[in-house]
């Protein structure tokens, strides 16, 4: 090696972590296919259960967590990877709201664990499923059921680049317009939270003459009371209306005001 030669800078340390979740949001990163090479160039890949079994203790200078906290044990877990990380985003409905599972918070978690297993004394759950940014905080939160595949690499390119990243945060409506689609709620009649969602799914279920079910949680400007009685208007009673409101981010804030605002006692 030269005197003059310098060493080469460190890569970035990548950990991705994986709670209460299906996966589904670390299995968009694998999916990245050709562009994961150039993830894989760009930082060392420090521990990613999803990929390998290969395991790099920390500190890890950027980390993806996907899944709610749902038990103790996640709790302690994120904090522990809260400690050990620069830069954590949180990835999918899951994390950001709370996810499917939040649907919990609605009703008895004794009753669910007796529904559910033949044993349930053995079962060690919280009552609620909750957002990982209700325990530690949080840098970045990128939406989805599953999250964007185009949304991840713009957040990994930015990190990379120290900049904020550039995700919208416009409504799934603008999505429409520029696809070309037709409105599904004004021209057929189709229920649809497009106007309150957060735009990054390209506006798939629409595109399919499928009415929006809320996939990337509140846009950032919610209007809900309008969107509600037009759907009321449709036929959609207060309690269907609830049921709308609460799948994948039942627990995000805009949603869930709106879905109680609806007052049809509280149907779980």
């Amino acid at each position: 090696m030269s005197g003059n030669s310098e060493m080469s800078p460190r890569r970035p340390r990548l950990a991705v972590w994986k709670l209460a979740s299906c996966d589904g949001c670390q299995l968009t990163l694998l999916d990245c296919e050709d562009e994961l090479l150039a993830v894989a160039g760009a930082v060392d890949i420090a521990y990613f259960r999803e990929a390998t079994s290969a395991a790099v203790d920390g500190p890890y200078d950027l980390s993806l967590v996907e899944g709610s906290i749902t038990t103790a044990a996640d709790a302690r877990r994120i904090r522990e990877v809260r400690a050990a990380t620069t830069t954590l985003v949180t990835i999918g409905a899951c994390a950001t709201a709370g996810g499917v599972q939040a649907l919990r918070n609605l009703g008895d978690i004794d009753d669910f664990k007796k529904a559910v297993y033949a044993r349930p004394e053995f079962i060690s759950t919280l009552a609620t499923s909750t957002p990982i940014r209700d325990h530690v905080p949080v840098d970045f939160e990128l939406r989805g059921c599953p999250i964007s595949k185009r949304q991840l690499l713009e957040t990994l390119s930015a990190f990379l680049a120290r900049r904020t990243p550039n995700v919208p945060t416009e409504s799934v409506c603008l999505e429409c317009k520029r696809r070309g689609n037709v409105c599904v709620l004004v021209a057929h009649g189709t229920p649809c939270l497009g106007p309150v969602t957060q735009a990054g799914c390209g506006a798939i279920c629409p595109a399919f003459h499928r009415g929006c079910y809320g996939c990337f949680g509140p846009q950032d400007t919610v209007n809900a009371p309008p969107l509600l009685t037009e759907l009321q208007q449709l036929g959609l009673s207060p309690p269907q209306l609830e049921r709308l409101l609460r799948t994948f981010n039942a627990e995000a804030p805009a949603f869930r005001a709106a879905a109680e605002s609806l007052g049809a006692g509280g149907e779980k």
